[in-house]
């Protein structure tokens, strides 16, 4: 696997990546994903940015986005504090 594979309307971005963006094991990045401590957005760019599209990870207040093209080749990468989310529910 590439580092970031198209798939259908979305992409697939390695464990390794996201475990050098995070500084973290693989292992623990599968585990934030499966017990949704790691969450993911993806945005499809429009007008000047079409034909591009935003990944962004969070995890424990900081975030990482790579800007893809539609072959998944990383056009850039940004790193940057988050405010974490909050784990209690509003009544």
């Amino acid at each position: 696997m590439t580092q970031v594979e198209r798939d259908g309307s979305g992409f697939v971005v390695s464990a390794t990546l996201l475990a050098h963006a995070f500084e973290m094991t693989e292992d623990r990045i599968r585990q934030a994903m499966r017990d949704g401590s790691l969450t993911s957005i993806c945005e499809a760019g429009v007008d000047a940015d079409a034909g591009r599209w935003r990944l962004t990870f969070r995890h424990a207040g900081r975030a990482c986005r790579f800007t893809v093209d539609k072959a998944g080749t990383i056009l850039s990468t940004s790193r940057f504090p988050v405010q974490a989310r909050s784990s209690v529910t509003p009544d």
